[in-house]
Formats: structure tokens, C-alpha cells, sequence
């Protein structure tokens, strides 16, 4: 045994330093803390007993009380379907809800959200201060999710306050008591509220829920839609309140991660990701051992309570290195915050766009914020839920929105491209120039921006536009192909020919070029791709500017004529075979003028030698860096040529469709499924995990055993394809 304890001061005040003093040490373990449980810190093992649904049970049942299953210690609450049932009897429940919150079903709530947003900093952004949590993070989360459930105004601020108190208070305080009291009255009415809906149906979730048919065709029972709705509730309420705070907190106290969001609005994007592993607000959960087993080499005993903790798996550094570091760029689209399996939180896109909206709103309308902490007050306990009681802020005062909110852009949905010319722009570099098939005009974009390629195999890539931004019928991008790398660059090399198509999504830009009156552009292999756009629009604004570009050797370096023809004698061209390596600090030091802006893109040493340089010389605020980000360490190679056409045949749809090599099996039945449950698309999170009925799967994710490949029971299907000439799929 263990002295463990999730709920304990010493875990409470430093829940990332506490799970690694364990996973250290002790990685699995049993502790007698809380009538006893076995404990896990690792990232492995926690995935693996959230989807290991038949050997480790969600449901009250296997508990042997009555109480909340998935949580240690058990309390009172309401059951909740889905998450407190297993699978057979949890699927019917998650096809009713998983149509309502699809990432299409979530794009078409943005104006309400952008609007009750708006709305909450108008009533205070005139007077210079605010508790973030009391007016903004618990009651924009609150008023979206029962707005769209269908609940009239007057409920909505008496059923957000329970939940926040059940987290927020400690155990068995008055507080607390009004929490529970305030849930008596919340499942009054959504019985009232359901019966309203049976009667007179209205345009809202609940009507969508309380109308629907089980599998047998029968309306679902009273009882089961109280839970249903009961956890839509406090799954939207306040897990985004304690995302948004953690995350308001984390901005005052490093501003210059607030200044890059500000100056990288979509850079939020994938900022969102990291900001959920870091502050996950569900920190653990629990499952009940179905049969003996083991996990990680420690027995485990049938009837056991096991506590899976997301926030030890979301800094388990064999997955994400340096976890303690907060970095905005990084892929940490791995991470378990919204959980893995068939639990995996249904609500994940809406969590997104709200969190989204109201950081937007913040970092828009109160720029300058400043959370005052010497009043913070932090939730009693983080053992399952960490969050913020109050964050008192303080902020130049504003004018109200007038009506006009600010909206924050929903990521923009994938459209094809053609590809009209494929030219070799420099040693294994491809420059591909793509435009819509119809001729149309293309979002506008600004230096710095890139353009996401979905490619036929189901990888992802990122790709800095080089062209001109004045001309909106096409887009350019330069693919270096990396031999050693996870084969999406070969993949394009292989594809990329006059006439063939890309999926994109974009563009997006984390990397915008700041009104200067002076520049300098450090530039290394393929990284010119930016760089290049950079130049040409300061050589427009008739910018000073100098350009440092360098590369293994004088062919490899692409564009260095278009380059030069922009520059002329303001471009140093350094190839590393006639040059050696540039000292950085040398030609930096020779930036005297104060206002010069510095950029740097290329390989990782050259970024680190810039920031190092910078440092040294005193000037690291000017200088604006981007690193090739993509994370795709755990993706599984294979060769896209050898994709072929296959039959998906979908069993209780009863429809069979063809799946061309050059598309995604997802992209197929989302046509035909459009309730489909998806999140990363990459083969990480497990949230398009589809039973496999027949034929054989061919698996492209990084998620499934070796063990479970080969049972060929389950699938990814944003990624994986058929090996056979014929798939049935359980959809």
C-alpha cells in the first residue's frame, strides 16, 4: 500500500508534480485511501483501461453502491447515461446525442455563442474590473448549453449555480448541500421540460431527445432522458468554466503567450489543444474491475475500483515531452482531457467553441487584463475537477459591443484544390501551385499563413503559402521531401501532378508579419516559404529589410532567384557547403535600430541558435519564430500507393458505399452517417473507433495493440482502410 491520495493538499497544490513523484517511483499501485483503489500515472495504462470497456466497468452496478461509478470517492448524483453504463447498453444512448453535437451541429451554434459571449463582457467591460468566473466563465457556458437544450431564460442561472457549487464547495458544507438541493430541482425540470417537449415540440435539443426512438422503435423512458439531459448539463457547464479560467489565469501570469495570441488569433487553434492537456478540467475518473487483470504488472482484483487520471496521462513525458511547459504550438491533439474509448466526451467540439468565444472576446476587448492573485480562490480539492471559485481581473475599460460581437472564426472546413503545375523548385523541393476547379476566388490570406493538405492516406500536413497574396485565384506551397520522415511528404511528391486533387482546410496564420519599420528575415532551408511571402510584402510596403537565407548547399535552397530579384543586394545567400554555418549573433548584433523586427523560420538547431543569439544580445521580444510543428511521431508508416477501392457496407444503415484509393474511409461514411462521432482525424483520440463485422481492416492509427490489430474487432476509420475487397462496419 500506498499513502496515494488524488485528494490530498499535496496533490490539490501541485497535481503535475505530485502523479510524476509516482509515476517515478511507483507507477501503479494500491492505496487505502477512500476505501481502497488501485492508482495509475501512466499514459498507456490509463488509455488502455478507458477502452477496455469489458474488463473495466463505467456502471453503478459493478460498483456495489450507490453512487456516482466513475469517480473516487463515489457520491450522490444523478445516474448519468451514457458514461455510467457499458457498451452494448450505452450505444443507443450515445447515437441520440452524438447527432446534436457534430462539428457541423456545433458551426451552427456560433452566432448564439458569439452572442451570449458578447453579451456577458458588455456588462462589465465599462467598468474596468470583473471576477472572470462570476461573469463570464460559469454564466456564458451555462446560458449556451441550456439556451440550446431549450430551457427558458429564468432557469439559467438557477441550474448553472448548483453545479458549479457541487465542484466548487467542499465536502459536506452548506455550499455543498445547496448544490445537491439545487439538483433535486434541476431533474424537476427536465421532467417538466420534457413532458413540454412530448406535448408542443419546439426547435431545441431536448424536443430532438424527448421525440426520439430506441432501436426497438420505443420513445425513450422519462427516467433515461432525465440523465441524458442531466449530464448534457454539467458536461457543458462547468468543465468549459474551468478550462476558460485555468487557461485566463495561465495568460496573466505569461504575457507573452497572450501577446502571441493576440497577434496569432488563429493561432488559438491549436493553442486550444495544448491549453486542454495542460489545465484538463475532468483530472481523473474511475472504472471497476470486471475480473481479475493486471495493469502495468500489479494485480488487480475483480470489484476493484481502478482511478484512470487524465492530468497524469496528459504529462506523461513519454508522449509529450516537457509536459510541464505550456507551448502553443505543439500537437497535443493526444491528449486524454475529453477522455478515450466509448466515453469519450460527446461534447467536445461545443466545449471547444465556447472556450474558444470567450477567450476571444478577452483577448479582443481586454487586452491589457490582469487576474489580481491575491484573490483567487481555487476549487478545494483537484482530484476530479480543477477549476477556479473566483479570478478577480482588472482591464482598461472598454466600450460595449453596440450589438456588433466580436466572433471568433470557426475553423474553416475542407475544400478541394487542384494542382495546376507540380515544378521542382530546388533539390527534392516541389512547388505545387493549386486553385479551385471552378475557377472561383480563394480566401484571402496575409505572410506567414499556411494551407492544412488532408492527403488520400488520412494524413495531415502543414504548408506555408509563398505566393502573392493579390492573387486570390491560386495558392503556392513547397513540399520538401524528407526520406526519413512518416511518408507524407513522399506522399505528395508521389501524387502531386497537374490535375489531382488535395482536401484543404485554411488558411491559417500563427506566424503574421507586425508593422515594422525595419526587418530582418532569417531564412533556412525550407523554411524560406514564409519568408519569401514576408519579403515581398515588406519589399511593397517599402520596408527596410535584409534577408539571411542558408542551406546545405546552393541547389537545395528553393526560390533563391525569385528571392534575389525581390532583394537584390539586401539578401546574403549562405550555403553551408561553401559558407559554414551562419553565426547568427554576429549578424544580429548588427541590428541596432530598436524597432527592427526579427523573423526566423528553418530547422529546430537554427530557431534555437536565433533565440540563443537574441537572448544574449538583449533583443529577444523582436524576435517572431515558426517551427515546423507537425507532431507525427506516432504515426504509422505505409505506403499510400498501395491503397486500393473497396465496398463499405454499413449494417443498421443498410447501405453499401465505394470507397475510392483516393479518399478517406471517413470522408465516405460521414456522407451516409451524419451523426458520425470523429474528433483528430489523425488516428490519436479513439472517437471514431468503429466495430468491424467482417472483412479484414487495415490499421493506419497509433492507438490500437498490436493484440487488437490483429483481432480486427474494432478500427479508426478516419484513417484506417479495408485489406479486403469488403468492409461491414457496426454504423
Amino acid at each position: 500500500m500506498t499513502p496515494f491520495d488524488h485528494h490530498s493538499a499535496e496533490c490539490t497544490a501541485d497535481p503535475v508534480g505530485y502523479y510524476a513523484a509516482y509515476r517515478e517511483s511507483c507507477p501503479v499501485g494500491r492505496t487505502s485511501a477512500h476505501g481502497g483503489f488501485v492508482y495509475t500515472t501512466r499514459y498507456a495504462d490509463v488509455s488502455r483501461i478507458a477502452r477496455d470497456d469489458a474488463t473495466f466497468s463505467s456502471s453503478r452496478a459493478a460498483t456495489g453502491v450507490d453512487g456516482v461509478s466513475i469517480v473516487i470517492p463515489s457520491g450522490p448524483g444523478l445516474e448519468q447515461y451514457p458514461i455510467e453504463l457499458d457498451p452494448p447498453e450505452s450505444t443507443g444512448y450515445r447515437d441520440l446525442i452524438n447527432p446534436l453535437l457534430t462539428p457541423a451541429a456545433v458551426d451552427r451554434l456560433r452566432p448564439m455563442i458569439a452572442r451570449h459571449a458578447a453579451r456577458a463582457v458588455d456588462a462589465f467591460i465599462e467598468h474596468g474590473s470583473a471576477d472572470f468566473v462570476r461573469d463570464l466563465t460559469n454564466p456564458v457556458p451555462a446560458a449556451v448549453t441550456l439556451d440550446w437544450l431549450g430551457f427558458p431564460e429564468a432557469d439559467w442561472a438557477r441550474l448553472a449555480g448548483p453545479i458549479h457549487d457541487i465542484f466548487a464547495a467542499p465536502a459536506g458544507s452548506e455550499r455543498a448541500m445547496r448544490g445537491a438541493q439545487g439538483l433535486a430541482y434541476m431533474e424537476q425540470r427536465i421532467r417538466e421540460l420534457v413532458r413540454d417537449r412530448r406535448a408542443e415540440p419546439a426547435r431545441d435539443a431536448v424536443t430532438a431527445v424527448a421525440t426520439a426512438r430506441d432501436a426497438d422503435g420505443e420513445p425513450f423512458t422519462e427516467d433515461a432522458l432525465v440523465s441524458v439531459i442531466g449530464l448534457l448539463i454539467a458536461g457543458g457547464v462547468d468543465t468549459t468554466t474551468s478550462l476558460t479560467g485555468s487557461v485566463l489565469v495561465h495568460l496573466s501570469r505569461n504575457p507573452d503567450q497572450r501577446r502571441r495570441l493576440i497577434e496569432s488569433p488563429d493561432l488559438l487553434e491549436r493553442a486550444t489543444e495544448e491549453f486542454l492537456r495542460a489545465f484538463a478540467p475532468s483530472q481523473s475518473m474511475a472504472r471497476t474491475a470486471l475480473a481479475d487483470t493486471e495493469v502495468g504488472g500489479c494485480p488487480v482484483r475483480a470489484g476493484e475500483r481502478v482511478l484512470i487520471p487524465w492530468a497524469a496521462a496528459n504529462h506523461d513525458p513519454a508522449v509529450f515531452p516537457d509536459p510541464a511547459q505550456v507551448r502553443l504550438d505543439r500537437d497535443a491533439s493526444r491528449h486524454l482531457s475529453f477522455g478515450i474509448g466509448s466515453h469519450r466526451c460527446a461534447g467536445a467540439h461545443l466545449a471547444r467553441a465556447m472556450f474558444r468565444e470567450m477567450i476571444t472576446q478577452v483577448l479582443t476587448r481586454l487586452p491589457d487584463f490582469r487576474v489580481l492573485e491575491d484573490g483567487l480562490v481555487a476549487y478545494p480539492t483537484s482530484g476530479n475537477q480543477k477549476g477556479w471559485d473566483a479570478i478577480p481581473a482588472v482591464f482598461t475599460p472598454g466600450p460595449r459591443g453596440g450589438g456588433a460581437p466580436v466572433t471568433a472564426v470557426a475553423p474553416g472546413a475542407p475544400y478541394e484544390l487542384t494542382v495546376t503545375h507540380a515544378d521542382k523548385a530546388a533539390d527534392d523541393v516541389l512547388a505545387l501551385t493549386l486553385a479551385p476547379a471552378d475557377g472561383g476566388e480563394l480566401p484571402a490570406w496575409e505572410p506567414g499563413a499556411h494551407l492544412e493538405l488532408r492527403l488520400p492516406s488520412g494524413r495531415v500536413r502543414q504548408y506555408s503559402l509563398c505566393g502573392d497574396p493579390s492573387d486570390v485565384s491560386r495558392y503556392r506551397v513547397a513540399v520538401l521531401r524528407e526520406p526519413d520522415g512518416r511518408g507524407g511528404s513522399a506522399e505528395v511528391h508521389a501524387l502531386a501532378r497537374a490535375g489531382a486533387t488535395f482536401g484543404v482546410r485554411g488558411p491559417r496564420n500563427h506566424f503574421p508579419l507586425v508593422d515594422a519599420d525595419s526587418y530582418v528575415f532569417l531564412a533556412g532551408g525550407i523554411g524560406v516559404t514564409p519568408i519569401l511571402a514576408m519579403v515581398r510584402e515588406a519589399a511593397r510596403r517599402g520596408a527596410a529589410f535584409q534577408v539571411v537565407y542558408g542551406g546545405r548547399t546552393r541547389t537545395s535552397m528553393a526560390f533563391r532567384d525569385e528571392l534575389a530579384a525581390l532583394a537584390s543586394d539586401r539578401l546574403r545567400m549562405l550555403p553551408q557547403d561553401e559558407t559554414g554555418i551562419p553565426d547568427l549573433k554576429a549578424i544580429l548584433a548588427e541590428q541596432a535600430d530598436p524597432d527592427t523586427a526579427i523573423y526566423c523560420c528553418g530547422p529546430t538547431p537554427m530557431i534555437a541558435a536565433a533565440e540563443g543569439a537574441c537572448e544574449e544580445l538583449g533583443i529577444r521580444p523582436r524576435l517572431h519564430v515558426e517551427r515546423f510543428t507537425g507532431d507525427d511521431s506516432l504515426e504509422v508508416a505505409f505506403d499510400p500507393a498501395l491503397n486500393t477501392e473497396f465496398d463499405v457496407h454499413l449494417a443498421r444503415t443498410g447501405r453499401t458505399l465505394r470507397v475510392p484509393a483516393d479518399r478517406r474511409l471517413i470522408e465516405v461514411v460521414r456522407e451516409a452517417v451524419p451523426g458520425l462521432s470523429y474528433d483528430c482525424e489523425k488516428g490519436y483520440c479513439g472517437a471514431c473507433e468503429t466495430r468491424v463485422l467482417a472483412g479484414e481492416p487495415e490499421h493506419r492509427d497509433s492507438l490500437l495493440t498490436g493484440e487488437e490489430r490483429a483481432e480486427g474487432r474494432t478500427m479508426m476509420i478516419c484513417v484506417g482502410r479495408c485489406a479486403s475487397s469488403r468492409l461491414v462496419l457496426d454504423l
